[in-house]
């Protein structure tokens, strides 16, 4: 189906995901910051409608990339939704009925540029539809010990930048996850109906990834400054989608002289990305 759609759908995606940080990161300031692994988190943020506003526009976030990774390879619908940090300081900036800066526009530019480099470089190419569980297996244990490593690690430090960087990196494993185990639960539903798709172990471990996925970013959110968890959740969630893309499904992309300008885009993504948690600390 080319690359037309599943960029279009993934843009709206990440479209949806900036509004949703905006509106969740305003409700996790409401709550009272814990100091450890509290699920009664949730329960606080229940009663935020601005956080329930959040979660409706993460569904909907949640369907336009369903459509996206049914679309095309998971190496490129993941790597878009590093859009979603730019989006949100515009989104953020105008509901504070502030005119975006032009150090933030340029900033913008500058991870739009990058990402536009590093994709034209990579051109990720393959739609594998289907993967056997032996090749799951490895991959869901070692993330598994990951998110796990990151998120005691975490926990064990006060609030700051460790903190919020080891959480956020959590999160960003498991958002990855539940994208790559998304792809294949979306082509069992159009491939074989809902009854295969009620009776398949990639829609539940896609659904208890995403849970924990959520859980995590709201203990990120409270667990120290933007700054630190931002980038991690954001470079995080695109390398590990692209690592699970190429390993897992097999999707390929271009390597040899190829390497030199996507090393270059990736390099103008992690500044601006960088230079955009900053201002984002000051903005959201």
């Amino acid at each position: 189906m080319g690359i037309v759609l599943p960029t279009l759908f993934a843009l709206l995606a990440a479209l949806s995901n900036a509004l949703a940080t905006v509106l969740q990161r305003r409700a996790a300031l409401t709550v009272p910051q814990s100091k450890g692994f509290r699920p009664g988190l949730i329960l606080d943020l229940l009663r935020r409608p601005v956080w329930l506003a959040g979660m409706t526009t993460v569904i909907a976030a949640g369907v336009w990339q369903a459509v996206a990774l049914a679309t095309g390879p998971l190496s490129l619908v993941q790597p878009l939704f590093v859009l979603e940090l730019p989006l949100a300081l515009l989104f953020a900036s105008v509901m504070q009925r502030r005119r975006p800066s032009g150090t933030l526009m340029l900033q913008l530019l500058v991870v739009v540029a990058g990402l536009g480099v590093a994709l034209w470089s990579a051109a990720p190419a393959g739609n594998r539809t289907h993967v056997a569980i032996d090749r799951w297996l490895p991959v869901l244990v070692a993330c598994a010990g990951a998110v796990v490593v990151l998120t005691l690690a975490g926990l064990k430090r006060p609030p700051g930048r460790l903190r919020a960087a080891c959480l956020g990196t959590a999160t960003a494993i498991c958002f990855a996850l539940t994208a790559g185990l998304m792809k294949t639960a979306v082509h069992i539903l159009t491939d074989a109906g809902i009854g295969a798709f009620l009776t398949s172990w990639q829609t539940y471990g896609f659904a208890a990834s995403g849970v924990c996925a959520m859980l995590l970013l709201e203990h990120a959110m409270q667990g120290g400054p933007l700054v630190a968890s931002q980038p991690a959740l954001t470079l995080g969630d695109a390398t590990v989608s692209l690592l699970l893309g190429v390993l897992v499904y097999e999707e390929r992309v271009r390597g040899g002289w190829w390497l030199l300008p996507l090393a270059f885009g990736v390099g103008l993504i992690v500044v601006g990305v960088l230079a955009l948690a900053r201002s984002e600390a000051e903005t959201l």
